[in-house]
Parts: structure tokens; C-alpha cells; sequence
């Protein structure tokens, strides 16, 4: 109780003095300064509990329209962030994109130039368009097979693929593609584009391992050739069988709600953190009317991650080799 006393005490007091006059004459001085100290102490944080108290009793009290205010405040803050987050992966998604057209030539020409053989006229109509993705800077391109299955078995060379792409810095260009390897019984194929000159920005790969029905997923592709387009959804379900072009089944393919459309076909089916899932393939349409019924499927990319490296090196797939 000494001590305490003292660490009331004016600092300019000596701490002999103030221990000897706590037993003095002026007690009671100091046990009026004691009490009130205590009540400081005491009362305190009893004042700041009320004020508190009282807060809590304005809001509580405050009108209706104030709380829906409050509330719809919210919702436009959460709104906000998940479009900003979109925005933003698609930004850094979509130069990963590639766009991709099948030409055929009525007319071959005599030069072998590519920027010749590519031009779009008269004598080149496309036959198809797909999308793509980057898988390496050294040029590589992951599509689906049925997207190029004309260039794939053409034997007269009248078919050319023309890929359009956009580098790092985001300047774009185009540069025929070359079939390096094709694995129907996937539908997947890999495409090589001479990009000298310029720096290409893969993508970044997920996992499909660990996908949950009701997850954000979001496609990135050309539908019926309008460039760079964004559509959003969701896992609709998991290990769907689905055909593929040599007439087998491709297991564990994706369901999702995200539209896929013609031309979306080969492009990256992305999470929320723009890692690609899937590679998007197929959707079931409406009979008659060619829109889609919103039942789309992506073949998963733990399929293609195993896949695509033997197509790169031997231009066929493992269970081809052996």
C-alpha cells in the first residue's frame, strides 16, 4: 500500500519523506487522494462500458432505412470487388489467349512466304476459328485437335493455320502455326509459332485435382470470332465423360455453366486465381438452334499436363509410343 501511495505522490518528492509520511499527521490528506484515485480507477472503465452502451443503444435505435442503407452499402462493396476481380483477371489472363484461324488456299502460291501464304482474299477463305492458349515462351500453343483437324490430315497443302497473339507488352501480331504433335483420343493438339522478337506470356497452370462443384471458373476465348471475349460460372460438376474426336470417351472432363460457344473451343477454362483448370471442348446445344444449353465441358488440365510434353518432344501421346 506503501508503494502505491508513493506512485501517487508528486515526482518531486523524496521516497523517504513519502514513507514516513504515511503513517504522519497528514493521512489524511493522502487517504483523500487515495479515494479519489480509486474512484478514477474504478468508475473508469465503467464510463467508457456506458458510452459504449449508449452507442449500441443509438444504433439499435436508428431507423429502419438507416440499417437497409448500411446493408445495401455492403452489397454494392462486394459487388464492386468481385467485378474489380474479374477485371483483373482477365487483364492478366487474356495475353496468354491466342486466336486462331484455319485457312484454305484455292490457290497455292509460288513463294513459300508465310505473311503470303496467310493473307485473307479472294483466293483464302477460313474454314474454321478456335482459340488457344500459350504454354511456353518458346512458342508453343495448346488447342484442341478437332480445331485443326483439317490442317491435321490435309494432304494436298492447301491448309494453313494463322495464329493471332499478343506479347507481353501487349502488342499484336500474327504468325503461322505449325502442328508439332495431335492427340485425337484427348482432342488435343500443339501448335509452334516463330515468335523471334517478340516475349510471350504462358499461362499459369492449375490443378484439377482439387476442383469443387460451385467454385468460380471463367472462359476466355474467340466465339464465332469476336476476339478476347469473358464469360463467368461455375464448376457444374466433376469426372462427366464426354466423346472425342476418334470416337473414344475423354473421362473426368469438366461441367461448367461459363458459355462456350464456337470459337471458344482449345481456350483456358481459368479459377479465381487465373490458373487454368481445363482446356475448353464441347457444349450441348439446343437441337435446331445451335445455342448452347449452358451444359459445356472442359477436359481437366492434370490430363493435358500429362499429355502435352510427350506431344512437344515425339509428336504423340504416351500410350501412343508404347
Amino acid at each position: 500500500m506503501v508503494m502505491v501511495l508513493g506512485s501517487l505522490r508528486p515526482v518531486n518528492s523524496s521516497p523517504i519523506h513519502t514513507i514516513t509520511n504515511a503513517s504522519s499527521s497528514n493521512s489524511s490528506e493522502k487517504k483523500s487522494q487515495y479515494l479519489t484515485s480509486r474512484r478514477a480507477i474504478v468508475f473508469g472503465p465503467s464510463v467508457l462500458v456506458a458510452s459504449l452502451l449508449n452507442f449500441n443503444t443509438l444504433s439499435s435505435s436508428s431507423p429502419p432505412s438507416f440499417h437497409l442503407a448500411l446493408a445495401q452499402q455492403q452489397q454494392l462493396d462486394e459487388l464492386q470487388q468481385e467485378e474489380d476481380r474479374a477485371v483483373q483477371l482477365f487483364q492478366e489472363a487474356s495475353p496468354s489467349v491466342v486466336f486462331i484461324k484455319d485457312l484454305e488456299i484455292d490457290k497455292i502460291p509460288k513463294t513459300s512466304s508465310a505473311d503470303v501464304n496467310l493473307i485473307e482474299d479472294e483466293n483464302a477463305k477460313v474454314e474454321g476459328t478456335g482459340s488457344g492458349f500459350i504454354w511456353d515462351k518458346f512458342g508453343h500453343i495448346v488447342t484442341n485437335y478437332h480445331v485443326v483437324a483439317k490442317l491435321a490430315t490435309d494432304g494436298s497443302g492447301a491448309h494453313r493455320c494463322k495464329v493471332y497473339l499478343v506479347d507481353a507488352k501487349g502488342n499484336g501480331f500474327y504468325r503461322e502455326g505449325k502442328i508439332v504433335g495431335v492427340d485425337p483420343a484427348y482432342d488435343l493438339a500443339i501448335l509452334k509459332v516463330d515468335a523471334e522478337g517478340y516475349e510471350l506470356k504462358p499461362v499459369v497452370l492449375g490443378t484439377s485435382q482439387n476442383l469443387l462443384v460451385g467454385q468460380s471458373c471463367f472462359a476466355i476465348g474467340n466465339p464465332y470470332g469476336y476476339e478476347n471475349t469473358l464469360t463467368t460460372g461455375v464448376v457444374s460438376g466433376l469426372g462427366r465423360e464426354i466423346p472425342s474426336p476418334n470416337g473414344s470417351a475423354i473421362r473426368g472432363a469438366i461441367q461448367t455453366d461459363a458459355d462456350i460457344n464456337a470459337g471458344n473451343s482449345g481456350g483456358p477454362l481459368i479459377d479465381s486465381h487465373g490458373h487454368v483448370i481445363g482446356v475448353n471442348t464441347a457444349t450441348f446445344t439446343r437441337k435446331g438452334t445451335g445455342v448452347s444449353s449452358g451444359v459445356n465441358f472442359a477436359i481437366p488440365i492434370d490430363t493435358v499436363v500429362r499429355t502435352v510434353p510427350y506431344l512437344i518432344v515425339y509428336g504423340t501421346s504416351y500410350k501412343d509410343r508404347f
